[in-house]
């Protein structure tokens, strides 16, 4: 026997969803248990979930940990807060702690996290999802693994490889592993988006696989992606405000053609140009 359909919980307690924050609610349980499936939770485990809602995704998530598990449960909109501890009372989810916090306002180290002891799991509003991944895997205390509702557009983004790269491809895989796990039809969600989304899942590297400090990696992948129709070389000199010919030292320096574009390199290729690029510390 099934519960109350989300569209039932949010009449009995007077609310919509809201657009402002970007709310669709997911009303399949297969999807909820293939979300937990990929993000390969064992009992005992810590999984964070940012925008937990309804709790049909928590309930989910809370299973799959047991109760020695912890759930850590984060909602902003503060409305949902008082529903999600009815759903999930702690005298039977003990291991579920709802928390009413915007998790781009605090760090994973502020919310108690440790690099590698954890796991994110999420049906993201599609508006904040750049975001929240920068968030997590550019922060030292990233998580083991993400697993992440998105719309499937973006999706496809960040699974991108070359010449399709985008900065976004580029700006993920430095950090981990992705691949597009789950397509997720517009109609199983309440409200119904206006496009499909898809499951993503990154399996984060323990350190990012570049050789130069991200600062001065992403200001070089920046430059050569702000002008995209333009050949890199000059994309590159526009972008970092070098003259000509340093920038065509460093591009030789690389291995790489001028002529290409941005979307065409490599993550090994980028990093080389970055090295290139990157003044040497006294």
């Amino acid at each position: 026997m099934t519960g109350p359909s989300n569209r039932d919980i949010l009449r009995q307690h007077g609310l919509r969803p809201r657009k402002s924050l970007g709310q669709h609610f997911i009303h399949d349980r297969n999807i909820l248990e293939r979300m937990a499936d990929a993000a390969e939770l064992a009992p005992g485990g810590l999984v964070v979930e940012v925008g937990a809602g309804l709790g049909g995704l928590t309930r989910v998530l809370a299973e799959r940990v047991g109760p020695t598990g912890h759930v850590l449960a984060l909602e902003t909109d503060d409305a949902l807060v008082p529903l999600l501890r009815e759903a999930l009372p702690t005298t039977r989810y003990p291991q579920v702690e709802p928390v009413h916090v915007d998790v781009l306002s605090r760090s994973p180290g502020e919310l108690g996290l440790e690099a590698g002891g954890y796991m994110v799991v999420a049906n993201l509003p599609y508006y904040i999802t750049s975001a929240v991944l920068r968030h997590f895997l550019a922060d030292e205390g990233r998580p083991r693994r993400m697993v992440l509702m998105v719309q499937r557009e973006v999706a496809q983004r960040v699974v991108a490889e070359p010449p399709h790269m985008s900065l976004l491809a580029v700006s993920v895989q430095v950090y981990a592993r992705p691949q597009v796990v789950l397509r997720v039809p517009a109609g199983a969600f309440v409200p119904r988006p206006a496009v499909d989304s898809a499951v993503l899942r990154l399996d984060v590297y323990p350190a990012p696989v570049i050789t130069v400090p991200p600062a001065e990696f992403f200001a070089v992948v920046r430059a050569g992606f702000a002008q995209r129709r333009k050949q890199l070389r000059n994309a590159l000199a526009a972008g970092l405000a070098r003259p000509g010919p340093a920038i065509d030292a460093a591009l030789a320096g690389a291995g790489i053609d001028g002529r290409r574009r941005a979307e065409t390199l490599t993550l090994a290729e980028w990093d080389r140009l970055s090295a290139a690029l990157t003044p040497p510390v006294p």
